[in-house]
């Protein structure tokens, strides 16, 4: 029969099996923790947009991961926001490109900058002190607002 005598090297592959996605140099997520899935992106596109799933759903199982460490879990699900799910899978959506094949590169990439943001830690916030002017202008006003009340009392008999 044509078509079941090609070699194997000629079938199309998935480009991502087996692979990893390097987030920071100590963060790697493996291929098998991100689940794909392809529906009909919404919009313009005439007959091509009613016959080809070109939009990408990419679930990644932030919560049962191991090598992710608890405070990135924990920054994760704050960034996340309402793509986080109520099982803790993080679920992002890509159909900015016509394309199946760009649409899968972009959700990964935003994966990938979501990450990278939960692994940046906050820096700790030092208070700064108020200028002298500042200060100065604060202690006149309330110098003022002293005057004013006091000039409301009735005279004393003492003086």
């Amino acid at each position: 029969m044509p078509g079941f005598d090609q070699p194997e090297s000629r079938a199309r592959k998935d480009p991502y099996a087996g692979r990893f996605l390097k987030v920071t140099a100590d963060l790697v997520i493996s291929e098998e923790d991100l689940e794909e899935s392809f529906v009909r992106a919404p919009g313009p596109g005439g007959q091509h947009v009613n016959k080809a799933s070109t939009a990408v759903q990419l679930r990644f199982r932030a919560a049962g991961i191991r090598r992710l460490p608890a405070e990135v879990q924990a920054r994760l699900t704050e960034i996340a926001g309402s793509r986080l799910t109520s099982q803790g899978d993080l679920l992002i959506t890509a159909r900015r490109h016509r394309s199946q094949e760009r649409n899968r590169a972009d959700a990964r990439a935003r994966l990938i900058a979501l990450l990278r943001r939960a692994t940046e830690r906050k820096k700790a916030r030092r208070p700064g002190r108020p200028p002298k002017a500042a200060v100065e202008k604060r202690l006149q006003a309330k110098r003022r607002r002293g005057e004013r009340k006091r000039e409301r009392r009735p005279p004393s008999l003492e003086t």
